[in-house]
């Protein structure tokens, strides 16, 4: 009755009920009491009360028989352990919990433990062995506890947000909420309602965060938590912090804050709103109490986005003082940090999240080269904050069996939408189905730990040797504060171009990209053709302006490499005036494409390409017969032959890969952007299980080189992940092909490449025969 009682909010009532039993508590029981006592302590933020109860329980018990009593009294210590940050000592009593619990039978309470492992496991930065965790929750709470679902999405979500996911996160914590219902607060509405409120903070939606905060404030104070209410007023703070509002009043209440938050025991917390208060005077420009705030949030083990905002706070007061050097170093030093938190992740979709989590010390590092000048630092930095996944050793996705049963099954149901698509009879369930599948396949994956390694980095002089052995230049941009900047190495060295505004730039890529896919394929009136075409002429013009012109004279007759930023990953290069005919390649970073030309080639399959036809594409078969006949060692597989496992198994390893097939851009859902085959699509998924990716690839139809460009210029999409998988070079468009267009273009192209030619050279050539084909080499 006093744990019902404190759950409802009347935590007065629920202690007035313990004291009531302590008066005629047997000694037998007394420990049970105490563990009680303890666990309703920490319900209501009682941090240090709770921790003497549960510690005098766990050494009264006296009944070895009563396994339920000793894992649960674990389990609450282990659990406080946790919410004060004392992770080691969190995961030793969880883990005893749990093997009390499994050995006596007790399926709820390993269920439980595994929660609260989960969570350690995040405070640890271990976000695989979290996710692993909830999972497991998740299935004993499915059968045991299905009321208990929502806390595992709620602690699923904090371990998503410290691995950059907070789209996810969110998604996460509404679905959790809608579990939660609309009864009155309860403790796990009210840690919904702050996790969803951290979750906004990181999306960048402060009002939201607001609002979120301010709820779950009142809902930990109705309760008579004043520890978790606390923390909620954090996460607000936090909030007004990043719209850059009042800081005055964010630094007093901040540092008044982090008094109570490390007397109620939440030294974490109290460091994160000691340090919000430095940043906030920082930002005002009173340098000495931002120093007093430093010296006083010293002195705990902090989880690690506590230890990336001190060197945040540090970094930006010692650029408000002058000592730049100092600034670089805390900025190194955090983003050290991301690269080993980043080395324990498998999951592709981790690795290109985590640059979220200290994407503010990337900036710092970055504008700092950039008001010094200097070419090399600039290159550095820029290096060093872009597209980090790419130098990490690829890891297989899990193929257990409930994973490979919802590919098979996803495979099956996208034959049954496009069928029912066709029959302009969409099937609404079957879509909800794949959707689900998708978040399970997702999810499995994130479960893989990475083995932290790492390949080097390339400095300005290693890439600018490479570069005078190819005869060609290479334009690596960034954006720093809205402007869009461009090293441009030729000749040997670096030199840094000014290219302006890039908000101008981005409306003439999107537009740009709009008109030729409209253009694609399509009968128009002439009018309203010749309408488009111009329009697309103009926006050529506008890019080649902004963004070619400046380094014209450097480029001279050279090949170009683009290292883009953002949406210049989606420009057709070769279509600016300046570049038609040149050999242009697009690479995610100087250091990925400087691996590449220096990777040996692989030792081929099979003796020659493999052209795979894929259905719905009138000029597909046509397109692949013409490349088979001007290279008669090729495997052809169209028609019914062309199916996931064929192509799957005569693609492992091969030298050329060639697809005329139809192609989905999933920006949503990226993973699953695919190829249609004879039985179902080839997945972006697929093709990290390949053993040995092909090393170069050819997507000749639709918009298969389109990418989602994640924070820190983490590329993902379907070309993306053949790049991620391995394979050297992936030729692909960045807007519609038309079938019927690429038919001479890929033909010639694989003539070109046959007699030595480089995929970019090739590439350039063959696309003189159709004027707008928007295709682009990735890659080296």
């Amino acid at each position: 009755m006093a744990a019902a009682e404190v759950h409802l909010g009347s935590s007065a009532e629920g202690f007035r009920l313990l004291d009531d039993a302590e008066r005629i508590v047997a000694p037998e029981d007394r420990s049970a009491l105490l563990s009680q006592r303890g666990l309703l302590c920490v319900l209501v933020g009682r941090m240090d009360d709770a921790l003497l109860h549960l510690n005098e329980g766990i050494s009264t018990h006296s009944d070895p028989a009563d396994h339920y009593g000793r894992a649960t009294d674990l389990m609450n210590r282990g659990m406080l352990h946790a919410l004060a940050g004392r992770a080691r000592l969190a995961k030793s009593d969880l883990e005893r919990c749990e093997a009390i619990a499994r050995a006596a039978g007790l399926p709820l309470i390993v269920a439980k433990s595994q929660l609260n492992l989960g969570y350690c496991e995040t405070l640890r930065g271990d976000i695989p062995a979290a996710l692993r965790a909830f999972t497991l929750a998740g299935q004993g709470f499915a059968v045991h506890a299905p009321k208990l679902l929502a806390v595992v999405g709620i602690d699923k979500a904090r371990a998503l947000m410290q691995a950059g996911l907070a789209d996810e996160a969110a998604s996460e914590l509404d679905e959790a909420i809608r579990l939660l219902g609309h009864a009155r607060p309860t403790y796990e509405r009210a840690e919904a309602a702050l996790t969803r409120a951290q979750a906004a903070v990181a999306q960048q939606q402060f009002g939201t965060a607001r609002s979120w905060a301010r709820r779950a404030e009142q809902y930990f104070l109705r309760r008579g938590d004043s520890s978790r209410a606390a923390v909620a007023v954090l996460t607000r703070l936090r909030a007004d912090f990043c719209t850059g509002k009042r800081l005055h009043r964010v630094e007093a209440e901040a540092e008044e804050l982090a008094v109570r938050l490390r007397g109620l025991g939440l030294p974490n917390d109290a460091e994160t709103a000691t340090l919000l208060a430095s940043r906030a005077a920082t930002r005002r420009g009173y340098l000495d109490d931002a120093r007093r705030h430093l010296v006083i949030g010293r002195g705990t083990q902090p989880v690690l986005e506590t230890a990336l905002l001190r060197r945040m706070a540090t970094a930006e007061l010692h650029l408000a003082a002058g000592r730049t050097g100092d600034a670089l170093r805390q900025a190194r030093s955090g983003l050290a940090l991301l690269h080993e938190h980043r080395g324990r992740l498998g999951s592709l979709d981790l690795r290109t999240g985590a640059a979220a989590v200290a994407s503010e010390l990337a900036a710092i590092g970055l504008t700092t080269a950039v008001r010094q000048s200097s070419p090399a630092r600039i290159f550095s930095w820029a290096e060093r904050s872009r597209a980090q996944a790419f130098l990490m050793r690829p890891v297989r996705p899990p193929f257990d069996a409930e994973t490979a049963d919802a590919v098979a099954e996803l495979r099956r149901l996208a034959v049954v939408i496009r069928e029912a698509e066709l029959a302009r009879r969409p099937d609404v369930e079957a879509r909800r189905r794949c959707a689900r599948l998708e978040h399970l396949i997702r999810e499995r994956g994130w479960h893989v730990g990475g083995d932290g390694q790492y390949h080097d980095e390339a400095t300005l002089q290693d890439v600018a040797h490479e570069l005078a052995a190819q005869n060609a230049v290479m334009v690596t941009f960034m954006t720093v504060d809205d402007e869009l900047l461009a090293v441009v190495i030729a000749d040997g060295r670096g030199g840094l171009v000014r290219l302006g505004d890039r908000p101008a730039v981005v409306e003439a890529t999107i537009r740009l990209r709009t008109d030729l896919d409209a253009l694609c394929g399509r009968r128009h009136p002439p009018a309203l053709r010749a309408v488009m075409t111009n329009s697309v002429t103009h926006q050529l013009a506008v890019l080649g302006e902004r963004l070619v012109r400046p380094f014209e004279k450097a480029l001279a007759d050279r090949d170009l490499v683009v290292v883009p930023t953002g949406p210049l990953a989606g420009i057709p290069w070769g279509l600016l005036d300046a570049l038609r005919g040149r050999p242009v390649t697009v690479t995610p970073s100087a250091s990925s494409w400087l691996r590449g030309t220096h990777a040996p080639a692989g030792e081929p399959s099979g003796s020659g390409p493999l052209l795979v036809a894929g259905p719905g594409l009138e000029f597909a078969a046509a397109e692949v017969g013409k490349i088979a006949g001007s290279l008669p060692a090729s495997t052809v597989l169209t028609g019914d032959d062309a199916t996931v496992a064929a192509t799957l198994a005569h693609m492992d390893n091969r030298r050329i890969v060639h697809f005329a097939a139809h192609g989905h851009h999933e920006p949503g859902n990226i993973l699953f952007s695919r190829l249609d085959l004879a039985d179902g699509p080839l997945m972006a998924y697929d093709i990290g299980a390949l053993s040995s990716a092909p090393e170069h690839v050819v997507l000749s139809s639709c918009d298969t080189g389109r990418s989602v460009m994640r924070t820190g210029d983490e590329m993902l999409g379907y070309a993306a992940a053949f790049l991620y998988s391995g394979t050297k070079t992936v030729v692909a468009g960045v807007a519609r092909v038309a079938d019927d267009t690429a038919v001479d273009v890929m033909s010639c192209y694989h003539e070109l490449l046959h007699r030595g030619a480089t995929p970019a050279r090739a590439l350039a050539k063959a696309s003189l025969v159709a004027p707008l084909i928007p295709l682009v080499s990735f890659g080296s």
